[in-house]
């Protein structure tokens, strides 16, 4: 009998433990964690696993007699592969690529069966050879030949045309790291507006120093990237500070489920559709529409053009950046007005 007794006191007892080392709060976090580990796979393999052109701009330079008929013979591929429009000559031609208009261009030779296609493999490599594939096949039925010419090429430090790239996925960890290391360690809610501005402008000095810090290592130091080195520690601090202070913001309003949500914005989400490894034109629908509105996307388009294309079609993406930052900021701020009932998540703001 006593044997029994001590069974059921075990058990009890076992099961008391799993409670207190287990709550139902963090069993939540695991499955949420979970899950979000299912959407990471789920996003990169998504994303990345079969790139194929949509709807690639491309220039056309031809006679007037057969240049409407090429151009549609393009626009009609399957899948939609190309997107391509006349212009008047070569010279409008590589100013577009320069400009960021198109990604390519066709001049077809009117003496004789060789053609010329210009790429910019600073775009991304994948999708000059992704384009140069589709206009040999279409050459091809036309008994014609192609010769490849790149207009803005890599620089020497960048063969793989991911610096760029990766120099953007460091900015945008550092900026969610240290805004979650911040509301760990002083609560996930600030207690007050003061504090709230004090954090932020923790936050902004840092990311004026992660902005320098990375521009200096992926230009002077690694000599991967040329461009404007001051442009690049702008785009830099304007990133670290975006992401961070939005993933203040949902640290404030979720506590700390929010550092989650932040993951599954910059890393499940933001980095498969940033454009880095392939280009918009070879990702797949979703990722292809989310990737400009998301800072990671955003901030690779900006460094691009800073690195290879004078600057260029940068206004839109640095507005995207500016806007995460100030919602950021300001649900940060107005956050801090709400304040949480007792328990846990009141404990939790009291920093």
């Amino acid at each position: 009998m006593s044997s029994g007794l001590g069974g059921a006191s075990r058990e009890r007892g076992f099961r008391g433990e799993l409670r207190d080392a287990v709550t139902g709060r963090a069993a939540l976090l695991v499955i949420g964690t979970l899950l979000l580990q299912f959407g990471f796979i789920v996003s990169y393999v998504g994303a990345l696993h079969h790139p194929h052109p949509h709807r690639a701009s491309i220039a056309v330079v031809a006679p007037a007699q057969v240049s409407g008929q090429l151009v549609s013979r393009l626009n009609a591929l399957p899948g939609k592969e190309l997107d391509a429009r006349a212009v008047a000559d070569e010279a409008t031609a590589r100013q577009q690529i320069h400009d960021r208009k198109v990604y390519s261009a066709l001049l077809v030779n009117p003496n004789g069966n060789r053609d010329t296609l210009l790429v910019a493999d600073a775009t991304g490599p994948a999708l000059a050879s992704a384009i140069q594939q589709v206009v040999t096949r279409v050459e091809a039925t036309q008994h014609r030949t192609l010769a490849v010419v790149d207009v803005e090429p890599l620089a020497a430090g960048d063969q793989s045309g991911l610096s760029s790239f990766y120099l953007v996925v460091g900015w945008c960890v550092g900026g969610y790291l240290v805004a979650s290391i911040l509301g760990i360690s002083a609560g996930a809610r600030p207690a007050n507006r003061s504090r709230a501005v004090i954090r932020l402008g923790v936050l902004a000095l840092y990311s004026v120093a992660a902005g320098l810090g990375g521009a200096v290592i992926i230009g002077p130091v690694l000599n991967a990237l040329p461009g404007s080195l001051l442009g690049l520690w702008g785009v830099g601090a304007l990133l670290v500070f975006a992401v961070g202070t939005f993933t203040m913001a949902l640290e404030c309003l979720f506590g700390i489920v929010g550092i989650g949500l932040a993951v599954l914005l910059f890393v499940v989400l933001g980095n498969p559709s940033a454009g880095g490894v392939y280009p918009p034109p070879l990702l797949p629908p979703f990722w292809r529409v989310i990737g400009p509105w998301l800072p990671n996307g955003a901030a690779t388009s900006v460094v691009r053009s800073i690195a290879y294309f004078g600057g260029t079609r940068i206004l839109a993406p640095l507005l995207v950046l500016v806007v995460w930052a100030v919602v950021g900021t300001a649900v940060s701020l107005l956050a801090t007005d709400f304040k949480p009932r007792g328990g846990r998540a009141a404990e939790e703001t009291m920093a």
